[in-house]
């Protein structure tokens, strides 16, 4: 949802109160906020508040605790899921994504409708923010966390907005959007995940395209010659097929996101130092649950999560929905090795081999994705050799920001 379709919905609102009362008919915002901040006064706020560690039940957490802009607004660290709650000692299931290069996501929809040549073609379920793709905007996003007990913790959000009248960050907020508007929790609420949905929306932070990759479709930069057959491998629907997921090229003008904002099934290991985990009945569902429970009775989504973006990806730490990998090779080498030697990933609980997912119960096995480079049965060459992994590695390194062209 983007600022001016949020601003609609605010239109119906209304507050009691003289502090209001005398305010001229409301314009662009279509809402009684005594002040009516510029996108550039809500990128300043909500930078603040995306800082601000007071507005968690721990006082201790921020938005950067687990999307450090330091590592491409993705978590600092290699823990598979990030701590948080009142005392940080709550894990979570879900490993903390990148914010980067998400203003163009589209809201949810089993039936996407967008292919580059013919916009008939139903994409299945595609959209949303957050693995289970739950979120309909940043706006929704940003207050999952604030909320969540394993994450910041809050009860409420009046409690997020009694901690942020209590914070530094009031001084800037009142700025922003009038003296008077933390009496009002519902709209000052509202107001908060707009500054932060709008923050997350600054091109200059959060879609910079300042890799060498993007200097090299802008004709500034060559790729080496490891990078080169990365790319050819990456793009190749016959080896690694990435590019039908995580489109690398330039379309209609835009450059590539390097996904296609799809939600599909890995079937990729089971993380056993998740705490969820260790009770066998467990599983974590994606598409259909467990955080998620619109659409828990489509057994065909079971085991579906997003597609994130390739971008920066080579600098994190924790790899899929579970964090199950620590290295960006590992997380390569896994679309080789599912379908060909699966005794090499999945374990049982005793560490025995298995020859089968083991993190999505029998009865979803269906629901795997069966495109290239999957498909080929145990035992046949894996479609990527370990050379085809390393040079897929050498060019997803080329997607980090922050490259400085050679002049």
């Amino acid at each position: 949802m983007n600022l001016s379709t949020f601003l609609r919905r605010l239109a119906p609102l209304t507050l009691a109160g003289a502090a209001f009362a005398t305010l001229a008919t409301p314009s662009f915002y279509g809402t009684v906020y005594e002040h009516q901040p510029d996108a550039a006064t809500l990128t300043r706020v909500g930078r603040v508040l995306f800082f601000d560690r007071s507005l968690s039940a721990s006082g201790r957490m921020a938005c950067a605790s687990c999307h450090d802009p330091a590592h491409a607004f993705g978590p600092p660290n290699a823990l598979s899921t990030q701590r948080g709650g009142p005392r940080l000692d709550q894990i979570g299931l879900r490993a903390a994504p990148s914010l980067m290069y998400r203003a163009a996501t589209p809201s949810f929809s089993e039936h996407y409708q967008e292919s580059e040549g013919d916009d008939s073609i139903d994409a299945g379920p595609t959209g949303g923010f957050t693995w289970d793709g739950r979120a309909a905007s940043v706006h929704e996003q940003a207050a999952i966390p604030l909320l969540a007990p394993n994450e910041m913790a809050n009860t409420s959000p009046a409690d997020v907005v009694a901690r942020l009248g209590r914070s530094p960050s009031a001084t800037a907020f009142k700025a922003a959007f009038g003296p008077h508007v933390l009496a009002h929790p519902d709209l000052a609420w509202k107001g908060l995940l707009l500054a932060l949905e709008v923050f997350q929306q600054n091109p200059a932070e959060f879609s910079p395209y300042s890799s060498k990759y993007d200097a090299f479709l802008r004709g500034q930069a060559q790729l080496s010659a490891a990078e080169r057959r990365g790319l050819a491998v990456f793009n190749n629907p016959d080896q690694g097929n990435c590019a039908s997921c995580h489109i690398s090229a330039i379309r209609r003008g835009v450059f590539p996101r390097f996904t296609d904002d799809g939600l599909i099934a890995l079937g990729v290991p089971r993380n056993r130092t998740l705490p969820a985990n260790a009770n066998p009945a467990f599983f974590d569902l994606g598409l259909c649950g467990p955080l998620r429970t619109d659409l828990r009775q489509h057994a065909d989504y079971c085991g579906r999560f997003k597609t994130p973006s390739l971008r920066n990806v080579a600098t994190r730490q924790a790899f899929f929905h579970n964090g199950v990998y620590h290295r960006l090779d590992e997380a390569v080498r896994f679309y080789s090795l599912r379908d060909t030697q699966p005794d090499k990933l999945y374990r049982d609980a005793h560490g025995r081999p298995q020859r089968v997912p083991d993190d999505l119960p029998a009865a979803y096995r269906a629901n795997l994705n069966q495109d290239a480079p999957f498909g080929p049965q145990r035992g046949a060459k894996p479609p990527l050799s370990e050379a085809d992994v390393q040079d897929i590695v050498a060019f997803l390194k080329t997607l980090t920001d922050g490259y400085q062209p050679a002049r």
